[in-house]
């Protein structure tokens, strides 16, 4: 019997999205595997460290106790949220109600797509500096929304520059999104930034949303800021952050959003209606992360620095002009004349088996860079550096 395949159209706001450059990527990788190349993946931003030991002993504990097997509390335990509201005080120096100030996610970056929806109705404005994580733009076309991009800009040091907003649009928009330390440039913000953000998203009634992810990957003594160290932020703000990168957990899927208590109460509702919340045994793992021991960040950092010391100082033989990043596991450089993102990343892939992360995707007015992830072992990232100068990549 002849089977009719039934076609049903999936909505507008699917069809909005565009390709995910790193699924591009992966066919990339494949073709130069077939062409017998051995291929070196600095792209993708997926921590190589093992998660610490700490976290995997209070996490398998946690999955034995019969206590966490039921479905978890929407709010999270009181324990997590004390631990959060701990850790807040202590590394940057912020008042957080654990009561009414904080929830769990199940990674930051659903929770970053959730409050996009939470808030966001179908033509409404949402401002997004470019370069950016992809989820700070997808959410609000997800939900219907309109994105307003504005540009990120090397002689700016990659801050946004609010007066190059447009009136009529800071006074339609609903939320603007920071990232700082920011993927993918590794650009810090100041104080005096987050004091004139804070001013404008006030003056403007902007909800605003930081996404504090890199919060421990910092160098050279370097510590961040949180936007709570502004006076006035609690008023319009909300901060996510994440424990895949700080500490290698990115497989977990665990983080937590601090900040303002309506805005949290507003990403709880929408959550209970799509989640049931993160895993009580992942609850208790996250809680031993936030308690841990220095020596054990202070040693993810430091094989991260080293690293960066590599790439930067190997590039810079290439002909690059790059200063050492204070944070992020990441290091971004200029594409040379001639060549868009896309098509540079494929020369070198093709010639060397080094892949990189071409600058479009993170946005259209990211296309003259790309991206190096800090996510292999020193020896392989001098054996990257030497196959680029054996094949006289430059920037010429």
């Amino acid at each position: 019997m002849n089977k009719t395949k039934i076609q049903i159209p999936v909505s507008p706001r699917l069809s909005r999205l565009p390709m995910y450059v790193f699924a591009e990527l992966d066919v990339f990788k494949e073709e130069a595997r077939s062409k017998g190349l051995n291929v070196i993946d600095l792209g993708i931003g997926s921590p190589d460290m093992p998660t610490p030991k700490p976290i995997i002993e209070a996490a398998q504990k946690a999955v034995a106790d019969p206590k966490n097997h039921g479905y978890p509390n929407f709010r999270g335990k009181p324990a997590f949220r004390e631990a959060v509201s701990e850790y807040m005080k202590k590394k940057y120096q912020v008042e957080i109600d654990p009561v009414s100030e904080v929830l769990p996610l199940i990674g930051s970056k659903e929770g970053i797509a959730h409050l996009s929806i939470a808030y966001t109705d179908t033509g409404d404005i949402n401002i997004v500096p470019d370069p950016y994580y992809p989820v700070h733009s997808r959410g609000t076309w997800i939900a219907g929304g309109e994105v307003y991009h504005v540009p990120l800009k090397e002689e700016n040091d990659f801050l946004v520059d609010l007066k190059a907003i447009p009136v009529d649009v800071a006074e339609k928009a609903k939320m603007i999104f920071v990232n700082y330390p920011n993927n993918p440039t590794s650009a810090c913000a100041t104080l005096d930034f987050y004091k004139e953000l804070v001013e404008y998203c006030i003056k403007y009634n902007i909800l605003l949303v930081s996404d504090l992810a890199y919060g421990e990957i910092c160098y050279d003594g370097y510590n961040p800021p949180s936007i709570f160290n502004i006076p006035g932020a609690k008023d319009i703000a909300i901060e996510f952050h994440s424990c895949s990168k700080s500490f290698c957990m990115a497989g977990w899927r665990s983080g937590f959003a601090v900040g303002n208590a309506d805005v949290i109460n507003a990403l709880f509702s929408l959550k209970t209606n799509c989640d049931y919340g993160l895993a009580s045994h992942i609850q208790d793992a996250t809680i031993a992360a936030l308690k841990l021991d220095r020596s054990y960040l202070d040693e993810i950092v430091a094989n991260y620095q080293r690293r960066r010391d590599l790439v930067v100082d190997g590039f810079n033989e290439l002909g690059w002009s790059l200063k050492k990043p204070q944070a992020t596991m990441y290091v971004w450089l200029r594409v040379p004349e001639g060549y868009d993102s896309k098509k540079w990343v494929k020369t070198v892939l093709d010639k060397t088996g080094v892949c990189m992360t071409p600058g479009v995707a993170f946005g259209e007015h990211s296309d003259k860079y790309f991206r190096i992830s800090l996510v292999q072992s020193e020896e392989i990232f001098r054996e990257a550096i030497d196959r680029l100068k054996k094949s006289n990549i430059s920037y010429q």
